[in-house]
């Protein structure tokens, strides 16, 4: 079955360089993929002409793209025509089946959701991505979308992200775990106390671990990790810098001297399986959860294989039917719970 992809051509650090090959890495593997493609065409065609099976599909030049500092309110004011926009506009009217953006990632959110709207029984969208455990993929949200979330936000990320991690993961029914200062049941804050006695007394009571440290998420003690966005986004930012500075330090020290260059030849073997788990291309692509749309943002400062990897995601996301299930969970909470505050199950 065909199935069409809206492409932010512009968004990223080295667009559209990195966007075009990353199409290119994804058709070959997905070859029923096709796209429709947003751009300057002047900037685009040059990269297009290395790969004439992208450059036969739909093309809609645009002079306009979202700047990466650019503030999301501006951008969704001013930003109509832009290629992100454009991308987000063609999943709103049925054109594509899902949007793909290495862009600015406060303006897709502001655009996602006010083109495309929130889910039944969703107030606010968040962020999901994989991060890799000792073990496994667990699933975190939110990464940055909200910087304060009441305690009905918390219930429905951990819905989300439940349904998200099945898709993800694999995981038949991936453990939620609300991440806390502390484990104990008085640590923590009113909101995400609250969260944890819903989810307690919820149809997802069996799939609830419990609070969670920052130690646990690398551990994989949990398959679903929420969180606020504040929080979120600072623990991926300090993840992704220690494996960079952990990256560096191994390099300088395999550099120092013949003895730790021998060394080095006699791990690489098991050095290159470790970087080729930690690779965080493998887990470019979070989805903006929540909105009546599927929107990946892939990381800015990606590489075509990165990238390649976000429109990946999308296709898996739309192909397991993300957003049905999460309609089909909120409405079974809906059901069930009747004890819960009706903004969290809609």
């Amino acid at each position: 079955m065909t199935l069409v992809i809206a492409l932010d051509l512009m968004g990223g650090d080295n667009a559209p360089e990195v966007a075009v090959e990353g199409a290119a890495i994804a058709r070959a593997r997905f070859p029923d993929l096709r796209f429709l493609l947003f751009g300057d065409e002047a900037k685009v065609r040059p990269h297009l002409a290395k790969h004439p099976d992208i450059a036969a599909m739909e093309f809609v030049h645009t002079s306009e793209f979202v700047a990466g500092d650019a503030k999301p309110s501006l951008a969704l004011r001013q930003g109509r025509q832009s290629s992100m926009r454009l991308a987000i506009n063609a999943v709103k009217d049925g054109s594509a089946a899902a949007a793909v953006s290495a862009g600015n990632t406060g303006a897709l959110m502001a655009m996602a959701k006010f083109v495309l709207k929130t889910l039944p029984g969703i107030d606010r969208p968040a962020i999901a991505g994989p991060m890799p455990t000792s073990d496994k993929t667990a699933v975190v949200l939110d990464l940055g979308a909200n910087v304060d979330c009441g305690v009905e936000h918390l219930v429905q990320f951990a819905v989300m992200g439940h349904v998200f991690a099945r898709i993800v993961t694999g995981v038949a029914d991936p453990k939620i775990g609300l991440l806390n200062i502390g484990t104990e049941d008085l640590k923590g804050s009113d909101e995400i106390r609250s969260a944890a006695a819903i989810l307690r007394s919820s149809s997802l009571a069996g799939a609830f671990y419990g609070f969670v440290e920052g130690t646990d998420v690398t551990k994989g003690v949990v398959d679903v990790v929420v969180t606020d966005g504040f929080t979120g986004n600072v623990a991926l930012k300090i993840a992704e810098g220690t494996a960079s500075m952990y990256s560096s330090f191994l390099r300088t020290a395999f550099r120092s001297d013949w003895r730790a260059k021998l060394g080095y030849l006699l791990a690489k073997p098991a050095l290159d399986r470790v970087r080729t788990r930690l690779d965080p291309r493998r887990y470019n692509g979070a989805m903006l959860l929540g909105l009546n749309g599927v929107v990946v943002k892939s990381h800015g400062g990606t590489d075509a294989v990165g990238f390649g990897h976000a429109i990946g995601a999308a296709v898996e996301l739309v192909r397991a039917g993300a957003n049905e299930r999460i309609i089909e969970e909120m409405t079974r909470m809906a059901a069930q719970d009747s004890s819960a505050p009706a903004a969290a199950v809609g």
